[in-house]
């Protein structure tokens, strides 16, 4: 099965998917997490790498920037690929002054502004919530990570990045929001469409209050506490 996004042939992805959007970090994740990684896929240059980790199968694919990207390669894994369950280690900006750089963020649910859910049922706004089993593992995996901070909640998923909305992330903080990025809402809806698993395990790159940020090459190499969560995650869950 080749889809327009996916040139991998049948049984190339794992049941398990780690997804983080820069396809540069998904190379990384294979070189230093899968044990006998081996490319399945590099459309338009989103790589794809299937190996072990811990004598489980395991995939990582890229999902690219925002919500429709992230849905198109959610919905190839999930209605072609037999993939089960897609985890996204991806980062985001942190909202509360609690939340630190280089914290961990497990997101149980994601509010958005995007219109894109809102369209699949009529006259519906649909919740849009982690798999409650892969939510507790990624909690209990965390809870034995030393040196980990480690925040659950839910998250805002954005359709902008440079839009300024004042007062919007106090609104967002005074209802629990823990931080913004901009995919875990769209691959939480399409797993609920497709039947599938997800949840986003996020590193915290950038502070919205503070100003404070992760250079481009930390962005890219400070994936392993989180990576770390979703595979425990996954395996513990599975």
């Amino acid at each position: 099965m080749v889809t327009p996004h996916i040139s991998a042939a049948p049984g190339d992805f794992a049941p398990d998917v780690l997804m983080p959007g820069d396809p540069r970090r998904a190379r990384r994740i294979a070189e230093t997490f899968l044990q006998d990684a081996r490319l399945v896929t590099e459309v338009r240059g989103i790589e794809g790498w299937t190996g072990t980790h811990r004598g489980r199968p395991l995939s990582v694919l890229a999902s690219g920037m925002g919500m429709p990207s992230v849905t198109i390669y959610a919905t190839e894994l999930f209605r072609f690929y037999g993939v089960r369950s897609i985890v996204r280690v991806g980062t985001a900006g942190g909202i509360p002054q609690a939340v630190g750089l280089r914290d961990v963020v497990v997101a149980t649910a994601a509010h958005t502004d995007s219109a894109m859910s809102g369209r699949r049922i009529e006259g519906v706004h649909l919740s849009h919530a982690a798999s409650f089993d892969l939510a507790k593992a990624a909690v209990d995996a965390a809870a034995g990570a030393a040196g980990t901070a480690v925040h659950v909640g839910p998250v805002f998923t954005s359709d902008h990045f440079y839009l300024a909305r004042p007062g919007l992330f106090d609104q967002l903080e005074a209802h629990g929001t823990l931080a913004v990025e901009m995919e875990a809402a769209g691959l939480y809806a399409t797993a609920a469409a497709e039947g599938g698993r997800a949840l986003a395990v996020l590193t915290v790159s950038d502070h919205i209050r503070r100003a404070e940020a992760l250079t481009p090459a930390e962005r890219e190499a400070d994936f392993e506490r989180a990576v770390t969560v979703a595979a425990t995650a996954l395996e513990t869950s599975s």
